[in-house]
């Protein structure tokens, strides 16, 4: 009678219960999201914020559903769309300062591409229950912070941009700007005027100075408190 072989041990297959990896969204769903956030910017622009999210879903060719699993209420949607015009507004203002020579050019160029965004049609979604210091806005409106005053730093320092003024006085120039007026629709009058009137007041900030400005200047401190005020 033979000696029995050992058995080898056999490894054993993967638990069932093994962790699976976090799947990534899929493409099609990434592009069904930029697209609601695109229509949302497009239809608070011309309708104000109160527009139905129907409407919106519509606009970017999505249904109902579709819009309500990325954004389940109109205040997640509305904080998407400001996050996304301010990393736009971030991104063009890097741009703008890797791009060119000219310091006071960077600024004019800046201050152009961030009204075509329609910074102040967008504001009335800032005011209310908005939440202001939610992190992701805090982050961003932080880079945006830091890329302007870059901007504005740069073209005082070589003598291109007269030194009484700070960011505050060119963000809020450009929000002034692009609200629509009393008594109108968002389009009407905007599309002409804007850049018009904001290269008038670029003159006016291309240094050297032709006046003296009354006041002090408006720092991005003044404008957050000044908030702060306006929702006590």
């Amino acid at each position: 009678m033979g000696t029995s072989q050992p058995v080898e041990p056999v490894e054993s297959a993967a638990p069932a219960c093994a962790p699976r990896r976090a799947s990534r969204p899929r493409a099609d769903a990434l592009r069904n999201r930029e697209r609601i956030v695109a229509a949302g910017r497009q239809m608070f622009v011309e309708h104000g914020v109160d527009v139905p999210l129907d409407e919106i879903a519509r606009r970017a060719g999505v249904g109902n559903a579709t819009l309500y699993r990325h954004f389940p209420d109109r205040a997640a949607l509305a904080r998407e769309v400001v996050l996304s015009v301010m990393a736009r507004a971030t991104e063009r203002a890097e741009r703008a300062a890797a791009e060119e020579a000219d310091t006071f050019a960077a600024v004019r160029r800046f201050a152009h591409e961030a009204a075509d965004e329609r910074i102040g049609a967008l504001c009335p979604m800032l005011s209310g229950t908005f939440d202001h210091d939610h992190p992701e806005l805090v982050a961003a409106r932080e880079r945006l912070a830091e890329a302007v005053e870059g901007l504005v730093g740069r073209a005082q320092e070589a003598g291109r941009m007269r030194p009484d003024v700070a960011v505050g006085d060119l963000l809020l120039a450009v929000s002034h700007l692009t609200r629509p007026l009393p008594g109108t629709s968002c389009a009407v009058g905007i599309e002409r005027l804007v850049h018009r009137h904001l290269q008038l007041l670029l003159d006016g900030l291309e240094a050297p100075a032709r006046s003296e400005l009354p006041g002090t200047a408006v720092t991005l401190e003044t404008l957050r408190e000044g908030a702060g005020t306006a929702d006590a």
